[in-house]
């Protein structure tokens, strides 16, 4: 099933403060991207900060599904969510 832009959203902003409140995790987005606390402070209703969050998400299993199960969402509704956001979506190079 689809989720809607708003369920995207929910899903993005979720992502962040369970990141945020990951302290083994935290520190290694930090260090891959550059980016500082005060960047996700600042960026936390941004759809783009959000999806960048749910992209380092995906890149490891076990980071995708300790995020899904401790918010009660399904596995695939992440990769969901970020498609509807900036930067997610599918590439059709025809």
């Amino acid at each position: 099933m689809a989720i809607s832009q708003t369920a995207a959203e929910t899903i993005g902003l979720q992502a962040i403060s369970w990141l945020v409140g990951n302290d083994e995790l935290l520190p290694i987005f930090l260090g891959s991207t550059g980016a500082s606390l005060d960047d996700i402070r600042e960026g936390v209703a941004d759809p783009a900060m959000q999806g960048a969050v749910l992209d380092f998400l995906l890149m490891d299993d076990a980071w995708l599904t300790g995020f899904a199960d401790a918010n009660g969402c399904a596995y695939e509704d992440v990769m969901q969510a970020r498609m509807h956001l900036p930067g997610g979506e599918q590439v059709h190079w025809t």
